[in-house]
């Protein structure tokens, strides 16, 4: 069966950054393969492009530029943000505030973000939110090892609805009227 919309894949694959002879960054092997609806918009666009219409047992080698995987960096993603808060009773929470560490986060309009502190200053905690690959090129190699058409209630849950009936209210029972 070939890769198409709604059919759901299971890969291994080797992520190289920028070629074939990169520093690996992710291995993915049979015993936790990466399993996905495929065309449901989770995975990067051009990912799924360059897996399109191959078939179980199929190999894949492919390179995606950073504009075309997790975009540019961009430096207005870098920020400086006040240092009290990242305070406890007017100190510095050194378990969550040391340069490397990934914070989850909030912005101004309710939106879970991830940053990366970056400096550690007087006044401020500089963090960058760019996606950890972006700037990155990225190279793939690996197999296809199953495809098979999605069942009903795979399709219904990528929305979030009732397996049964399609229905988003909360607490369906599966037998919706």
């Amino acid at each position: 069966m070939k890769l198409k919309k709604d059919t759901v894949v299971s890969l291994v694959y080797s992520l190289h950054e920028g070629g074939k002879d990169g520093k690996e960054l992710e291995s993915v092997n049979e015993s936790s393969p990466l399993t996905f609806i495929f065309g449901s918009g989770r995975l990067l666009p051009a990912f799924e492009a360059n897996l399109d219409g191959k078939e179980n047992g199929s190999d894949f080698e492919f390179a995606l530029t950073a504009t075309d995987a997790y975009g540019d960096r961009r430096e207005e993603m870098v920020v400086n943000l006040p240092k009290n808060i990242f305070e406890d009773e007017g100190k510095l929470n050194t378990e969550i505030c040391f340069v490397g560490n990934s914070v989850p986060m909030m912005d101004a309009h309710g939106n879970r973000m991830v940053g990366v502190v970056t400096e550690i200053a007087d006044s401020f905690v500089a963090m960058d939110f760019n996606h950890p690959l972006a700037g990155v090129d990225l190279y793939f190699t690996g197999k296809v090892i199953d495809v098979r058409e999605a069942t009903r209630e795979e399709l219904d849950s990528l929305n979030g609805g009732c397996s049964s009936c399609g229905s988003k209210e909360s607490g369906c029972s599966g037998s919706c009227s």
